[in-house]
């Protein structure tokens, strides 16, 4: 039999801290993905703009670490005239998410995969401490 429980409680089903910190790691690789694609980015601007999504994302609960890389030369061009700009594309964004829960922890990571063609999101590791008494299972 498996502790199919949650500290959190947030979910309907019932979930492992691990299966519930999973999910919160796509929720948040996701929001990053879709809130900040599109945002004015220079090569000036482009370690501020990694700071503030990194402070937004700290700001959602099981978070630990994150760590944004925005690199504007992986861009396309610019563009012409007084009013262009380059934007924030998925090719310019690495994040690297960390979410803990109890024992319990997930990193996972949102990166432009060249050889997909694709910003591919990713789980890198789950780790859960077989000696904390808050991720024991039960005997079959």
């Amino acid at each position: 039999m498996t502790d199919t429980s949650t500290s959190t409680g947030f979910h309907k089903a019932a979930l492992t801290p691990r299966e519930a910190l999973l999910f919160e790691a796509g929720v948040k690789l996701g929001g990053v993905f879709h809130q900040f694609v599109g945002m004015p980015v220079a090569p000036e601007t482009a370690e501020g703009l990694a700071r503030t999504i990194e402070r937004a994302v700290r700001l959602q609960p099981f978070v630990t670490d994150v760590r944004v890389t925005v690199e504007p030369s992986r861009g396309g061009p610019v563009g012409e005239g007084i009013f262009a700009y380059r934007y924030l594309t998925p090719e310019m964004m690495r994040v690297e998410v960390t979410l803990q829960d109890g024992a319990t922890t997930v990193v996972a990571c949102l990166d432009h995969r060249v050889d997909l063609q694709y910003p591919l999101m990713s789980v890198l590791t789950v780790v859960e401490d077989p000696g904390d008494p808050r991720t024991s299972r039960a005997a079959p």
